[in-house]
């Protein structure tokens, strides 16, 4: 089997090694590198001569790691286009059911709302231009995302104006399998915020607008100076007023509902059912809920909330204590039909429940362990949308990021390519070229 690899870092053949000599001491070696396999079963590193005492280490430059991959792209342009054999090949997989924006028709499928551009551009550190906003947008699209959370449209004209070219283009545009997604801004409860949100996403085919307001009582008391009356007076109008300019496909979310109490997220909860909303969404916004308490948030929700049969649940984890993605499963495993995550995880502090962590997750074990739910998601253009993510916001993929790291396919210990040599699936649970990534 022939294979090639390329190291590079920015899109620039990398100069340099990083090495560390047996004493833990650092050093960079300015000589070029070469990029060798380590066995026809694994992945490739990066390296330079390693001289006597070194222990080699994967190549760095500036102490950040190399964008060194399989080779998966053959031009920049392949990053936004794939191949018509592939995508006929994967439209027997996807059985996605009608969109209809209160219930869905398969109790066993989940929503994949993707907030990148909104959330995860809110990363310390990540910018996208409007742009790099469509150009993401089409190929979430193409991954066969439900819902693209496309941005904060009161937040500046420059986030409208991605919005609504998102909404004017992608929003448009159907797959080869008729999949077009619902194109969502996120407003506060003001009057401005929601005018904006619904201009900005009305040109979609399939709008949505999603509100929200804090529950917590930390954040009730000390972020919006509000009483629980107030809070939901202004939960209720927010889904009254975009009802009544045309708007019917209504996101609410309870801000920090992991830290809430429960009686008054039953009670916030059916007023805005009653009032209009179409999708409930439970945040743990703080990342501080353990999988059992937050599965068990969503089971009690689903028992105690009037008219919450007549909606869907939704899932919003952040990743504080690095259980977004087990959260967000675990609402599922209890009722929820939507999960809100990014691609590579990113967003605000430790990121959000990673998309393709959640959506492999469902495609590996959902049939056996989870009920047997499923998603829309094509696996097959996941690492083209992260790599696409990552070289466009600047946020740099930890080299063992489940799924799409570039250690997530490699193998450096003799027993594992052993292994690896004699059949694959001894230490691989899914191949490359399952998301994207081809061996050659």
């Amino acid at each position: 089997m022939s294979m090639r690899a390329s190291c590079t870092f920015g899109g620039t053949r990398c100069r340099g090694q990083n090495t560390v000599n047996a004493t833990g001491r650092g050093r960079q070696l300015e000589t070029a590198n070469t990029c060798k396999p380590r066995s026809e079963a694994s992945g490739y590193t990066a390296y330079a001569k390693k001289s006597k005492g070194e222990i080699r280490r994967p190549c760095t430059w500036k102490k950040r790691n190399c964008a060194l991959q399989l080779r998966a792209l053959k031009n920049e342009n392949e990053m936004s286009t794939v191949s018509e054999t592939e995508t006929k090949r994967n439209l027997h997989s996807v059985n996605r059911p009608e969109y209809v924006p209160n219930r869905i028709s398969d109790p066993n499928y989940v929503r994949i709302f993707d907030t990148t551009l909104r959330d995860g551009e809110q990363s310390p550190g990540a910018t996208l231009t409007i742009e790099e906003k469509v150009k993401i947008a089409k190929q979430l699209s193409k991954l066969g995302v439900d819902i693209i959370e496309a941005g904060f449209p009161i937040a500046s004209p420059d986030d409208f104006k991605a919005v609504q070219m998102i909404a004017q283009t992608v929003g448009q545009h159907a797959q080869p399998d008729g999949h077009i997604p619902v194109i969502c801004g996120l407003s506060r409860t003001k009057v401005d915020d929601l005018n904006a949100a619904w201009n900005a996403v009305k040109d979609a085919k399939l709008p949505r607008v999603h509100t929200f307001i804090a529950t917590s009582e930390i954040h009730m008391k000390y972020k919006l100076k509000m009483t629980p009356d107030e809070v939901v007076t202004n939960a209720v109008n927010a889904v009254k007023h975009l009802k009544s300019m045309g708007c019917d496909d209504i996101e609410f979310s309870p801000e920090d509902a992991g830290r809430s109490d429960l009686s008054f997220l039953y009670r916030i909860l059916a007023e805005v059912i009653q009032a209009g909303a179409t999708t409930l969404n439970i945040p743990d916004t703080t990342g501080w809920n353990m999988p059992l308490e937050f599965g068990s948030l969503i089971h009690e929700l689903k028992q105690n909330v009037p008219g919450i049969d007549d909606v869907v649940i939704s899932t919003h984890c952040q990743n504080d204590l690095g259980l977004s993605t087990a959260n967000s499963l675990a609402g599922a495993l209890n009722g929820a039909r939507q999960i809100e995550c990014t691609i590579n995880g990113i967003g605000e502090r430790a990121g959000n429940a990673s998309l393709e962590e959640v959506a492999m997750a469902i495609m590996l074990r959902g049939k056996e362990q989870m009920g047997g739910l499923h998603t829309g998601i094509v696996p097959e253009h996941i690492y083209i949308a992260s790599k696409m993510v990552s070289e466009y916001s600047g946020m740099v993929i930890q080299p063992h990021k489940a799924i799409v790291g570039v250690n997530a396919f490699a193998h450096e210990s003799g027993i594992h390519q052993d292994g690896m040599l004699k059949s694959r699936e001894t230490y691989e649970i899914m191949s490359p070229e399952t998301i994207g990534l081809n061996r050659q």
